[in-house]
């Protein structure tokens, strides 16, 4: 738990009135972090030490809820069963960053998406393609995630995209993906896509009110620069 105190000279600071102590790195050190994964860890005498530890050596939460298994294991006191604990918590927390509920208020506009997936989707190294289902009033059904690209792009095709629309009864849904580079600016693919599947869309009664793109905290919403008609 943060620890509040008044400001001291030497190795500790205090930054927002919480106190934070330095590793052997001279970083930051957050001590309810190092708590939360010690916890994951298990085994009171050491693991704090070896959360300490953990979070030196990725430089941070952010990298260490990049890391794989392998990765996690390798650094010394940790091993396999341990970093596969530390693995599934981290995951498990980014999930219910993600998670979403059908009895919330209705979706009024782009910022409410990007506001509702960016935690998950900015740190893929991969491209991503989902859509949210809405009902009548615009309130989710469902997020599917539909495809899983490379670096630079993901498949997409309207059949994978209206099939769980058309299943769960959905009359309008929002497409979504993410660009690894952080930079979402549309490319000439994006476009197409969202052609196409929009264009579908028409045909079978289901609109397609935005597609978003997520990057680095920030976004691009195709209905917002009026690249698609209509918008939610």
């Amino acid at each position: 738990m943060f620890e509040k105190e008044r400001l001291l000279s030497g190795p500790g600071f205090v930054f927002e009135g919480v106190k934070r102590t330095r590793g052997r790195n001279g970083a930051a050190r957050d001590r309810e972090t190092e708590d939360l994964i010690a916890r994951l860890i298990g085994g009171k005498a050491r693991a704090l030490g070896l959360a300490s530890d953990l979070l030196e050596a990725f430089g941070g939460l952010r990298d260490l809820a990049r890391a794989e298994v392998h990765e996690l294991a390798s650094v010394p006191g940790i091993g396999p069963a341990r970093a596969a604990r530390v693995r599934a918590g981290l995951a498990l927390g980014r999930k219910l960053a993600g998670e979403t509920r059908p009895d919330r208020l209705p979706i009024r506009g782009s910022r409410d998406v990007f506001h509702l997936v960016h935690q998950e989707l900015r740190d893929l190294e991969q491209e991503v393609f989902e859509i949210l289902l809405l009902d009548a009033r615009n309130r989710l059904l469902r997020r599917e995630r539909i495809s899983v690209g490379t670096a630079t792009g993901s498949l997409v095709h309207p059949r994978e995209v209206f099939r769980p629309a058309i299943r769960h009864s959905a009359v309008s849904l929002v497409m979504l993906h993410n660009h690894p580079s952080g930079d979402p600016s549309p490319s000439p693919e994006d476009r197409d896509v969202t052609r196409r599947i929009a264009a579908a869309g028409e045909i079978l009664g289901i609109r397609v009110l935005d597609h978003i793109v997520v990057g680095e905290g920030r976004y691009t919403s195709f209905a917002d620069e009026g690249l698609l008609p209509g918008g939610l």
